[in-house]
């Protein structure tokens, strides 16, 4: 078994048996589709149009074509995803769909179910011929006390001039039926589409631009997860992910960090503008240094264990992702929706830049230093390469020239020229500068014309008293830091134990885990701020210490969570924000909306407003209602026309906290009138008022607590909530108030 597709430096035809030919498969497949001068001439050691071009892209290029072109692929696939996928502010709701009125039932077929309908006036002239075979609705008109539309999906199978003919598209609702049968001289519309149909433009935008996942290199990161499911002490889904890339990388040992790493492929970027050209700070490469990520893993294991996640600091894919947070996203907002748009930046962007920074300015010290050295993700597959069945060998015709050694990225050869196996990521860019073809990669078993092992020597040995009291001391560096970090974090944290209500619980985003769960198992990477319509969710700074720095926190007060996406929930890779559809979204309390009567315009006696239940309505929720506050009455105890304020009374069993009421609020009153110093409606937090749970259905809690409220109506009708006019019944599919 060979697995060569590196690109073997040119030389000169000589026979060789048929076992040891140096043309991997990429190669003789390239010689059946490309033409022959796109090949070097091996008689004259001239080079082709190939080879011309690849050697003006850089050595390793040349070497290892395959890989660099995968490297590259797998950087654009991430930006794509990031810059493209998470890129909510295309979608625009649907228009209207048209309707035609005054329809009367004209046949029945009682085998196909299909349904004739006529013209029930002759005046009108509407035809639908352009819906031929398309999906429309049929629709019961409203009725008085209807609270929503009743309607049946049906296909337009035949049009006529005045008659057309709908087939059912499923099961007709039973309301829809009976009226059919018992009633033909009622009238019916045709919507072509659902009335009142709640808007999901958001939601339907990701899932149509996601061809994989927005989350896909965050899923692959085995050190996401695992750190994850060992501080939540849960399964998370990315494990499976994270488990097959592992298996991949038997037989590609520590493929993932030599061909899918979008961070190794920027890192390689910036060594190549930047880091290549100062060498003052250049160290060696048999440093104490070089065994840092394996004691890396350990402490973030470690701290994982103890309940605290430090992962998303140091893992490979958070780390780019949460850079290109900070640095792209911006730019992007601001070239294409205007700088006003882009949330201001506080203590956690900055600390996010400089770490990044960091990352990779260690290029100074070493070419990809952090990938060799650093990268705990990187030690996760090194460990992995233990049960390798594939590896790089060296023949015995290797003449110690020292060009493999200095063009691998991975400080993965000896000095005796053979493998580091633990460091190898089978890039092959070593074979392809090899002048005697002297390496292959192929089963681990394989012993065939091997060069001599420690010729030259190393000076490498097995474990001694020395190796084994350094690394005795370093695991117990790394278990220390490990258990520091987490009492640290602990210490500096988000005060959860904390029961006087001093501390406010940030306001999460819907569908998230309890505030401790959430605490363990948000990773940091950022994803669920990009996907975020109008930046709702903003990057939460050092208001829970440590331990909430990075996390989602909403913002009422610069947007509201809009009623049409569920996207933060469909990227997050590890559950912290659970994945829910767009109906049970709307039913998961992020909070409460909660009116200061001290300063609410109406209910202060200062002037009518009614901006919060305007901007609920339109939201669909109906959360909110008037109240009549402030009435005069004359001497007889009558109220007095004219006087009295329209106020807002928010409905508690209705609310879901999304704070579009305070950002209509907050816009208006604040910073455009400047009536106010801050929004008279605001989201409060607590156990009272959100729903965080790591299973169930929040419709049916939303139920519940509509049916609590049917049930207690009786025994609190002196209450202000009491009122007659406050509806018990869910609001369904009516979006709109209607």
């Amino acid at each position: 078994m060979r697995l060569d597709w590196y690109l073997p430096v040119l030389r000169k035809s000589t026979p060789k048996p048929a076992q040891n030919d140096t043309n991997g498969s990429v190669h003789r497949l390239a010689e059946l589709v490309l033409p022959a001068n796109a090949f070097s001439d091996r008689a004259t050691k001239r080079r082709g149009r190939v080879r011309r071009s690849l050697r003006k892209l850089g050595i390793s290029w040349q070497a290892a074509p395959v890989r660099r072109a995968i490297q590259t692929i797998c950087l654009l696939a991430f930006l794509g995803l990031f810059v493209y996928s998470c890129w909510p502010y295309d979608a625009r709701p649907l228009p209207p769909g048209q309707e035609w009125t005054n329809w009367q039932v004209s046949q029945i077929d009682q085998e196909t179910g299909a349904v004739t309908l006529v013209q029930a006036e002759p005046q009108v002239t509407d035809r639908i011929d352009a819906l031929d075979g398309s999906g429309v609705h049929l629709v019961i008109p409203e009725q008085p006390g209807q609270t929503e539309f009743v309607s049946a999906p049906m296909i337009v199978s035949r049009i006529q001039l005045g008659s057309v003919e709908l087939g059912p598209a499923g099961e007709l609702p039973a309301e829809i039926f009976d009226r059919l049968l018992s009633d033909p001289l009622a009238t019916w519309e045709i919507h072509e589409r659902k009335p009142n149909q709640w808007p999901r433009h958001y939601a339907d935008n990701l899932a149509a631009k996601e061809p994989i996942p927005a989350e896909f290199f965050l899923a692959i990161d085995p050190l996401v997860s695992l750190s994850t499911a060992i501080a939540s002490r849960s399964w998370v889904w990315s494990l499976a992910c994270a488990g097959i890339i592992l298996a991949i990388c038997i037989f590609i040992p520590r493929g993932f960090c030599g061909y899918l790493c979008p961070l190794g492929t920027t890192i390689d970027l910036f060594d190549w503008l930047v880091g290549r050209r100062v060498t003052r700070w250049r160290v060696q490469r048999d440093g104490w240094w070089v065994h840092i990520k394996y004691y890396l893993l350990l402490g973030t294991l470690v701290s994982a264990i103890c309940g605290v996640l430090v992962s998303g600091f140091f893992s490979a894919i958070p780390v780019i992702t949460r850079a290109c947070l900070m640095v792209i996203d911006p730019a992007q907002t601001a070239l294409l929706r205007g700088a006003h748009l882009v949330p201001s930046m506080g203590w956690g962007h900055a600390v996010s830049l400089l770490m990044f920074v960091g990352v990779l300015s260690l290029g100074f010290l070493q070419p990809r230093f952090w990938c060799k050295y650093v990268c705990p993700s990187g030690a996760t597959f090194s460990l992995g390469n233990l049960f390798r069945v594939t590896e790089r060998k060296v023949e015995s015709s290797c003449i110690h020239c020292n060009k493999c050694v200095e063009v691998c990225p991975f400080d993965a050869i000896k000095a005796d020229f053979t493998t580091r196996v633990t460091d190898c990521t089978l890039c092959q860019t070593c074979a392809g500068v090899c002048p005697t073809h002297a390496i292959k990669f192929v089963e681990r078993n394989n012993v065939v014309e091997l060069k001599v092992i420690d010729d030259p020597p190393t000076g490498e040995t097995p474990i001694g008293r020395r190796g084994f009291l350094s690394l005795a001391g370093g695991a117990a560096a790394a278990v220390t830091g490990g258990i520091g970090t987490a009492v640290a974090t602990k210490a500096w944290g988000a005060g959860l134990s904390d029961t006087s209500g001093e501390i406010p619980t940030p306001i999460r985003p819907p569908g998230s885990v309890p505030e401790q769960d959430f605490l363990e198992m948000c990773i940091r990477c950022g994803e669920c701020f990009k996907v975020c319509p109008n930046n709702v969710l903003q990057v939460q700074g050092f208001d829970q210490g440590l331990e909430g720095l990075w996390t989602p926190v909403a913002r009422p007060d610069w947007a509201g969570c809009e009623s049409s996406c569920n996207a933060c929930g469909q990227v997050c890779p590890t559950g912290a924000i659970r994945a829910l559809a767009l109906e049970e979204k709307r039913h998961a309390r992020m909070g409460l909306a909660v009116v200061n009567e001290s300063t609410c315009l109406p209910l202060a006696g200062h002037s009518d407003c009614d901006l919060c239940v305007v901007e609920c309505q339109a939201a669909g929720y109906d959360a909110i209602e008037y109240q009549q506050v402030g009435t005069e009455v004359d001497d007889n105890g009558l109220p007095i026309p004219g006087t009295g304020f329209l106020a807002p009374l928010v409905i508690a069993e209705k609310c879901v906290g999304c704070g579009l009421c305070q950002t209509r609020c907050f816009g208006i009153n604040v910073k455009a009138e400047h009536l106010l110093s801050e929004s008279a409606i605001v989201v409060k937090t607590g156990d009272a008022h959100e729903d965080r749970v790591t299973e169930g259905s929040y419709i049916e809690m939303h139920q519940k607590r509509l049916d609590d409220r049917v049930e207690q109506a009786p025994q609190d009708k002196s209450g202000p909530e009491s009122n007659d006019s406050v509806p018990t019944i869910d609001f369904g599919d009516n979006p709109f108030g209607l």
